[in-house]
């Protein structure tokens, strides 16, 4: 499909499924849940989708303990004072004070509000959504629903334009139903040999093909054995631009090389610990 093609031209290899469920967020408006584990590229997505859409995107990195205050609104309390003071000094007072210390001029826009006023629909990324408290997905509800923002100051903005959101989340936690039901959704699994080939001609087009094959046999056997974190698609990109600035033609030909610069791949003490030069040999000789 086009949309396919489009992606693919800013770099971003996406499995037919995957680029049809893009396709429909786009399509009927909808806010596009993206889950599975980290790094087999969700966010890769909203950022392929804004170079495509030749637009801003605006990204809310999701933890715990955020609030509206940061992701949506807050008033920028130090002007408010510092107007409060210069109209007492001038014998202002009352409510023309305050309507002007709680007009847009004082109104410090974060990521959810900035999205919905901008003249040209931007991308909107909620990332690791699962990584936010479950009271804060109440706040997104009448965004994802209506894309409108409930001022008490000011009353309610509507959006300008209507953001492409994507959320992500990598499992953590259970999300709630009334926000999955907002979204339409997709599990992004660790891609198949072909399509992480042909991510990785994509980004590292000089590549030599048999390295590059080596490559993706030595990681996707390198997930299949038993580790915390498994690496994902940025961590075999690094992997291979790490044998290519080695000058390795060979995945198999240097054993202490290749046991050095599976420090892109193996991101915890343990999994470094239990992959031992043996294994790495028998995965590089069975990816050969």
């Amino acid at each position: 499909m086009d949309l396919q093609k489009q992606l693919a031209k800013v770099g971003y290899v996406t499995s037919d499924d995957l680029a049809m469920a893009v396709h429909l967020a786009l399509a009927l408006e909808r806010p596009l849940l993206l889950e599975g584990a980290a790094g087999v590229g969700k966010t890769e997505i909203a950022l392929a989708l804004a170079a495509v859409r030749d637009t801003q995107l605006i990204r809310l990195q999701c933890y715990e303990g955020l609030d509206a205050a940061q992701a949506i609104y807050e008033w920028n309390y130090q002007r408010q004072l510092l107007t409060i003071r210069a109209a007492a000094e001038a014998g202002e007072t009352g409510k023309a004070v305050e309507d002007r210390i709680f007009s847009e001029d004082f109104l410090l826009q974060r990521p959810l509000l900035k999205a919905i006023r901008q003249d040209q629909p931007p991308v909107l990324l909620i990332d690791e959504i699962d990584r936010a408290d479950e009271e804060f997905e109440a706040y997104l509800l009448e965004i994802l629903s209506d894309f409108q923002i409930t001022i008490p100051e000011l009353g309610t903005l509507t959006a300008v334009s209507r953001p492409i959101v994507v959320l992500t989340s990598n499992g953590t936690r259970d999300l709630s139903d009334a926000l999955r039901r907002r979204c339409l959704y997709a599990h992004v699994a660790y891609p198949d040999r072909e399509t992480e080939l042909a991510i990785l001609k994509t980004r590292c087009p000089e590549i030599e093909v048999r390295l590059a094959r080596q490559i993706i046999g030595f990681v996707q056997s390198l997930r299949q054995e038993d580790l915390e974190k498994n690496p994902g698609v940025a961590e075999m990109l690094d992997f291979a631009a790490a044998l290519m600035g080695l000058g390795i033609a060979d995945l198999s030909h240097d054993p202490i090389v290749l046991q050095a610069t599976l420090a892109t791949l193996l991101k915890t003490e343990s999994d470094r610990y239990n992959i031992t030069p043996e294994i790495a040999q028998r995965l590089a000789g069975k990816a050969a």
